[in-house]
């Protein structure tokens, strides 16, 4: 990891509210044994004790690449 910028820890709601996933959706692509398991989202990190956050930069990454992905490039949007 660069040392470019403060590094941002966010918790579990806001993980929610940034990518619109539940609680169970966020912790199912996480968990390898889970059938909604993807290797692609961000892994949470420790905080100490039972607290566990995600690096904010990380779940942008992975929101970002999720549109890309769901939009067709060269494609332009109305509006």
């Amino acid at each position: 990891m660069t040392n470019t910028s403060k590094v941002r820890v966010i918790r579990r709601r806001v993980v929610e509210a940034t990518t619109g996933l539940s609680r169970s959706s966020i912790y199912a692509r996480i968990n390898p044994k889970s059938p909604g398991y993807d290797p692609t989202f961000p892994k949470s990190i420790s905080l100490g004790g039972r607290a566990v956050g995600w690096i904010e930069s990380e779940i942008e990454t992975w929101l970002e690449e999720q549109i890309s992905q769901s939009r067709p490039t060269g494609t332009k949007r109305e509006g």
